[in-house]
This record gives C-alpha cells, structure tokens and sequence, in this order.
C-alpha cells in the first residue's frame, strides 16, 4: 500500500513538476506572444499525451493485477477443496475401520457370554443331578 501511495505521489508531482518547468520555460523566454501560446499549447498537448499514456499503464497494470489475483484465488480455493475432500475421505475410511473392529470385539465378546452361560448351565445341571442323587441316598 505504501509504494502504491509513494508511486502515486511520485507520478503526480512529476506532471506537476513538469507542467510549472515547462511553463516557466515558455514565459520566460525571449519569445513573441504568439510563439508563447503555441509553445504553451505544445506543452500542454504533451503534458496530456504522457498523462494518457500513465492512464494506460495504470489500467494495464490493474488488469495484470487482476487477473493475477483471480488466478492465485481459484488455486487456492481448488487446493481448499481438494484438501477437504481427501479429509473427509480419510475421516470416513478410519470411521469405517473402526465400526468393523468394535463389530468384531462385540462380537468376540458374545461368544465368550453364551460359552460362558453354556457351561455355567452345565455346572448347574451338575449340581442339579449331584443334589437329586444325594437325596436319593
């Protein structure tokens, strides 16, 4: 922001600059009235001419910007995306892995309660038929 203020002011102060020079040359000069305001004219003509040609090459250089920016932002935003989507696509992939781990433990785990429950229904049909013998005796 600063070379653009510093550029600005050096651009305006040398069309002013060259303006009053350029004036000052003219009026005092050994010149007729006539030869003055042609030269006056002249220098008026140029002054213009080079303020057009600053116009342009700033019009140039904003487009230049422009389209610099428009290009930077579109990169950024497609690295933007594509980052979110392989995000998600491993978020969704470690989810998946573990869902399928604890489905596998859960599952562990209820075979070893129904083997559990087997044998502890074992032993209490043991001890069933251990008491109906010893109450037969």
């Amino acid at each position: 922001m600063a070379d653009n203020i510093n550029s600005k002011d050096f651009i305006i102060g040398t069309l002013v600059g060259s303006i009053v020079g350029a004036s000052l040359a003219l009026l005092f000069a050994p010149k007729s009235g006539k030869e003055l305001r042609e030269d006056i004219n002249q220098g008026a003509i140029q002054a213009k001419d080079l303020a057009n040609e600053w116009k342009d090459t700033a019009i140039d250089k904003g487009t230049e910007w422009k389209d610099y920016a428009y290009e930077k932002g579109s990169e950024i935003k497609k690295k933007a995306i594509d980052t979110t989507n392989e995000l998600t696509k491993t978020v969704s992939e470690k989810t998946q892995d573990l869902t399928k781990e604890a489905q596998e433990k859960l599952s562990t785990l209820s075979d070893k309660g129904e083997e559990a429950l087997d044998k502890a229904d074992e032993i209490a049909d043991k001890i069933e038929d251990e008491v109906k013998e010893a109450t037969k005796e």
